[in-house]
């Protein structure tokens, strides 16, 4: 269990040592466009995917092929990958000032109904990571299909501090 008034004074890059948690490579574009942007002090991340080296970690739908725990998997593996992507681009995770938006879009059966539980593999690790005070809103939807086959994809919005 995570102690949040002490993640709440250490900074991101100290919490991910503590948490013994090692990101993965930064991940490339798989098509014609770039992994993030940056407006004013916000950074506007590309969608994330459950990928490692290029390669989907999580194929299928959730409530079909996969159990909401392996969803919960993909959406950690995914915000690592976000986590991967935002330490590329801003140099450190501890310039992150805010988590301003989380979107998570879940590939689903049509009668699936725990969205949030899957959701919140994602939520939880950006609160371990960044603290409560820096944590987002979010939207939490249910697709038919995602890019690759993959079962979650992360929409993610930082406001940073230079």
């Amino acid at each position: 269990m995570v102690d949040h008034a002490k993640a709440q004074a250490a900074g991101a890059e100290r919490r991910l040592q503590d948490l013994g948690i090692a990101l993965p490579p930064p991940p490339t574009p798989l098509g014609a466009y770039v992994e993030a942007v940056r407006t004013g002090k916000l950074v506007f991340f590309s969608g994330m995917l459950p990928v490692v080296d290029r390669k989907p970690r999580y194929i299928g739908r959730v409530g079909g092929a996969l159990t909401a725990e392996d969803g919960r998997k993909a959406a950690e593996t995914a915000t690592l990958s976000a986590l991967a992507a935002a330490r590329e681009y801003l140099g450190s995770l501890d310039r992150v000032a805010k988590v301003v938006k989380l979107g998570v879009y879940i590939a689903t059966e049509g009668d699936f109904r725990d969205h949030p539980k899957v959701a919140d593999g994602a939520s939880e690790m950006l609160l371990q990571v960044f603290g409560e005070d820096k944590l987002s809103g979010r939207i939490v939807l249910g697709v038919a299909s995602l890019p690759l086959g993959v079962p979650i994809e992360l929409e993610l919005v930082l406001e940073i501090e230079d």
